[in-house]
């Protein structure tokens, strides 16, 4: 789940640059690393404030944000990206953790023990908390546009998985793309296809492709999640008294299925493991016979006198 920079410095999506200031320097005096004392938690805490600020404080950056939200920001924003031009050692000095100016937050934050302000350059916290290069004045590559794609399946390739050829449209021109279905990509699942998204109009990385499964009913089998449901007619008779009926799987095999006597309309029979397989782990939905009885329109004069002698018995 994707960090919510507000919520981490405590302050209202309305709040202005000195209410969000003041909220980092009090959350920066208390975990800033000198004072935590290697304390990884309150590290992460830090690194996570930080960010928070360097985005927030940065009305190009937080416009951003704001219209992206959360998640969709933090895909097409690389840390690079969100540290970039954010001065953490004069941020520091100001609340009084000493810093030098020089070397900026690349300093503090660099790769490979580059020396940071006082009080920094010898921690290894922050040596591990970003790439180099963050002070370049380098306008933020945005990451191209995910898209969605729901492909219709049927039981059959949702129960043992499937190739499919789909076409996407990419600046102005269809794309085939052969994609791989892993079995049980049932309703509200999804597979991602790294960088086959839209490409990026600043010349970032391509957005990611979602691709979604939209069962199609077949066979008299629905779907709920990893079970399958069938309605099976029976006549009256059969439910009052009780019959052996046959049921087809949806992977094809045929099951003698025991109908107790008295078995009501509606009634749900399950079969274990006769559903959809898990798509990850050795799991397995269930199918559930579900007893239509089906009741004559119409009797005949035999039938009718029959049942009015059942009538007699209270039944």
């Amino acid at each position: 789940m994707a960090d919510d920079y507000y919520k981490i410095l405590g302050v209202d999506k309305k709040a202005g640059a000195s209410e969000i200031k003041k909220a980092y320097r009090k959350l920066a005096l208390k975990y800033h690393p000198d004072k935590t004392k290697g304390d990884k938690v309150l590290e992460e805490n830090f690194k996570k404030i930080s960010e928070a600020y360097a985005v927030l404080s940065d009305p190009e950056k937080r416009n951003q944000y704001d219209t992206y939200g959360s998640a969709d920001f933090q895909q097409r924003f690389s840390q690079e990206d969100i540290f970039r031009n954010f001065d953490l050692g004069d941020i520091l000095k100001d609340f009084g953790f000493g810093g030098s100016r020089r070397g900026g937050f690349s300093s503090a934050f660099g790769r490979g023990g580059q020396r940071g302000g006082a009080g920094m350059g010898g921690n290894p916290f922050f040596q591990n908390m970003g790439g180099g290069g963050f002070g370049q004045q380098q306008q933020p590559q945005m990451k191209g546009k995910d898209i969605e794609y729901e492909i219709p399946l049927t039981i059959h390739e949702i129960i043992n998985g499937t190739q499919k050829t789909i076409t996407i449209n990419e600046g102005g021109t269809a794309k085939a793309i052969e994609v791989k279905i892993p079995r049980g990509l049932t309703r509200g699942k999804k597979i991602r296809l790294a960088g086959k998204g839209e490409m990026s109009p600043h010349g970032g990385p391509a957005g990611n492709l979602y691709i979604k499964s939209n069962p199609i009913p077949s066979n008299g089998y629905s779907i709920e999640g990893n079970d399958v449901f069938l309605s099976k007619k029976v006549d009256l008779t059969q439910a009052l008294l009780g019959d052996t009926i046959e049921v087809v799987t949806p992977d094809g095999m045929a099951i003698n299925l025991k109908l107790p006597a008295g078995t009501n309309h509606k009634s749900k029979m399950r079969i274990p493991r006769h559903g959809i397989p898990q798509m990850k782990g050795n799991g397995c939905g269930d199918l559930f016979v579900v007893i239509n009885i089906t009741m004559p329109k119409k009797l005949t004069a035999e039938q009718k006198e029959l049942v009015q002698q059942l009538e007699k018995t209270g039944l």
